[in-house]
């Protein structure tokens, strides 16, 4: 054959004859609004989520043109803004042919403590009750609020111990903002400054106090890691130090933990000391720039924090632009801290696989200091005040104190700081106000969705890191969700494991398909035993990230604690004679990745 008889193939002859680029086109319209409502802001990639937010506030949902004009004007791939606008779940994408959205939308908490208070009725009535083409409602996971359950968020204004008359005349009467800075009374730079506050960070600066000296402290002190995981503050500084920089300072404040609160409380009350607590953090690994991520459920806490940090540019304290304050968009993921960088990287919230660690390959591939808002803010306060009291707190022979998020079946539930080593019964009985009336003691939650659960006869373990491990649970954030003989126990564990299998980013097979099939296997009446317990074990081995190996707790404690309680409740255990039954069963159910 001859090379003038080769024919091209048609495919490429129809590639070479298209008169315009593949893809998407440009809309002209969509364009104008992006240029309009982003103007000279710089077109920087780990800005994408900013973006995102404001194209989404604007119009209240983004459409595929504009996700196309946003990647021309940043010069990314639009499958790269697509996947990251559809990563999170507050952000609302139109694709071609739908229908907008509701100008509207009513999320209601379908977590564990709102479950208990009701929140299901809420939802329902509010969906039967409300003109859908008017007002869109949605079920949420945890808003940080749990200590006025059942809660509501109508746009964005937040509306706790919600009722179905409680959202309609907030809606009738246009309260759909969320809540001014002003709204709250916390301490302004002055007053903060007045009792000596700022005053760690001009002796830092001035060489009075030296890094070794503060890490001394609270190593002294006992500090750890407060946001779940209890690694000890001063090794994690030396780890990032160890590094040769640039460096940076992230500040996870994305609290997601069903459960949890307490960093909500913390930035309510003294913002002021939480900042200063951050930039001493900050200036001990010489960091080039400090990152506050907040999730988007504190919007009030967005303005606050804007209002903190421009007060403290104004003043001369921090340098303009060096505190980056980011939103989140509704992951509870990015609460693990090399998911949140991906996110503040502008990218959707997956968990890194490790080696590397954040402390040597964090933001922008330099090395990072990741911490939690609580640990940061008692830093500030150990400066002041001392350490010797804080260290002295603690009982049956633990030192410190902890904040602990109560909710549930108690009469007061709120964030109260307790020492370190209390039981849940003496949580519950001097700070909770005893159990609510007509209720008694059935289980706790010490830890949160992830943390497991506890039968009323350890209603006298101590609560703190490294004491609850034994018992297949731990303290995580120290959300305790108190539960009673009133509660169907199968039930809070389907709410756990859809919470679990609804925030599972997806990245890996054992969480992704263990949570759905776990969920599936505690739907019916008959819990198969074998199957559940090789589903745990699997995803507690093989999960790259936190979720998918703490999700089979609750599952877990419910099998080791509360046989008898299930079997009173209607549910039966069984077990498959082989272990290969179960394998087989799962892989059946779940197309063959399992």
């Amino acid at each position: 054959m001859t090379p003038e008889t080769l024919t091209e193939p048609t495919s490429v002859a129809r590639r070479r004859s298209r008169s315009q680029l593949r893809g998407r086109p440009l809309d002209a319209e969509a364009w104008d609004e992006v240029q309009r409502l982003l103007g000279d802001a710089p077109a920087q990639r780990d800005l994408l989520l900013e973006y995102l937010h404001v194209l989404n506030d604007e119009v209240g949902y983004l459409t595929l043109a504009h996700l196309r004009a946003l990647a021309e004007w940043m010069r990314l791939p639009m499958a790269e803004v697509y996947e990251t606008a559809t990563f999170y779940a507050h952000f609302t994408v139109v694709r071609d042919g739908e229908t907008p959205p509701a100008a509207l939308t009513v999320r209601v908490c379908d977590s564990l403590s709102c479950q208990l208070a009701g929140s299901e009725a809420l939802r329902t009535g509010l969906a039967s009750g409300l003109d859908p083409e008017q007002v869109r409602v949605l079920r949420a996971p945890c808003m940080g609020r749990c200590d006025s359950a059942p809660v509501a968020e109508v746009g964005h204004h937040h509306l706790g111990h919600a009722s179905v008359e409680g959202v309609t005349a907030a809606i009738a009467e246009g309260h759909v903002h969320a809540a001014p800075a002003a709204s709250l009374d916390y301490p302004r730079l002055a007053e903060y400054r007045a009792s000596g506050g700022y005053g760690l960070l001009a002796a830092l600066d001035g060489g009075e106090v030296s890094i070794e000296d503060l890490a001394q402290m609270i190593e002294q002190a006992g500090l750890r890691g407060l946001g779940g995981a209890g690694f000890p503050t001063f090794r994690k500084w030396g780890f990032v130090r160890a590094e040769a920089g640039p460096r940076y300072c992230v500040i996870n404040a994305d609290e997601g933990e069903p459960g949890t609160f307490k960093d909500r409380c913390y930035l309510e009350r003294e913002p002021h000391t939480f900042l200063e607590g951050a930039l001493a953090s900050a200036h001990a690994i010489e960091a080039e720039a400090l990152y506050l991520y907040l999730r988007d459920e504190y919007p009030t806490l967005n303005a606050v924090l804007r209002e903190c940090i421009a007060e403290l540019e104004a003043a001369g304290l921090v340098a303009p632009g060096y505190i980056q304050l980011r939103r989140g968009a509704g992951a509870y993921i990015c609460g693990e801290e090399s998911a949140l960088i991906e996110s503040l990287e502008g990218k959707p919230g997956k968990p890194r696989q490790r080696p590397p660690f954040v402390a040597q390959c964090g933001l922008f591939g330099r090395p990072t200091l990741v911490n939690n808002v609580e640990t940061v803010y008692w830093i500030a306060r150990l400066h002041r005040e001392g350490h010797a009291p804080y260290v002295a707190a603690g009982r049956q022979g633990r030192q410190g104190l902890r904040s602990f998020s109560l909710s549930g079946r108690v009469r007061r539930p709120g964030m109260y700081l307790a020492p370190a080593g209390i039981t849940l019964n003496e949580l519950v009985e001097e700070y909770g106000g005893g159990m609510a009336e007509g209720h008694r003691l059935r289980a706790y939650l010490p830890g949160g969705a992830s943390g497991g659960i506890l039968p009323a006869s350890k209603a006298d373990l101590p609560l703190d890191f490294d004491t609850l491990q034994a018992h297949g649970c731990f303290i995580g954030s120290a959300a305790v969700v108190v539960l009673s003989d009133q509660d169907d126990l199968a039930a809070v564990a389907r709410n756990l494991m859809s919470f679990f299998m609804d925030e599972s980013c997806g990245q890996c097979t054992p969480c992704r398909v263990g949570t759905r099939q776990m969920l599936a296997a505690l739907s019916g009446d008959e819990w198969d035993e074998t199957l559940l317990t090789r589903l745990s074990q699997v995803m507690m081995d093989a999960s790259i990230c936190g979720l998918g190996q703490a999700a089979p707790n609750p599952v877990l404690g419910l099998l080791k604690d509360f046989r008898q309680t299930l079997a009173s409740s209607g549910v039966r255990l069984i077990a498959t004679s082989h272990a290969a039954d179960a394998t087989s069963h799962a892989a059946d159910t779940t197309g063959g990745e399992a």
